[in-house]
């Protein structure tokens, strides 16, 4: 097998793993039980809470 036989079949593997990650992640952001999670997720930023300190680790 030479090199370009090895480049091919892995730029097509990866494709293909790279579709189906973009595929789970896709159906985990659409799927209906996450509905609520998101949409509370969407409303942190919007909500008055407690400052977070630049300084503080952990």
């Amino acid at each position: 097998m030479n090199y370009e036989a090895v480049v091919s079949i892995t730029q097509s593997a990866a494709l293909v793993f790279f579709m189906v990650m973009f595929a789970i992640v896709v159906a985990y952001v659409f799927w209906p039980a996450n509905r609520e999670k998101f949409a509370r997720a969407a409303r942190v930023p919007l909500e008055p809470g407690e400052k977070l300190d630049e300084n503080k680790k952990g």
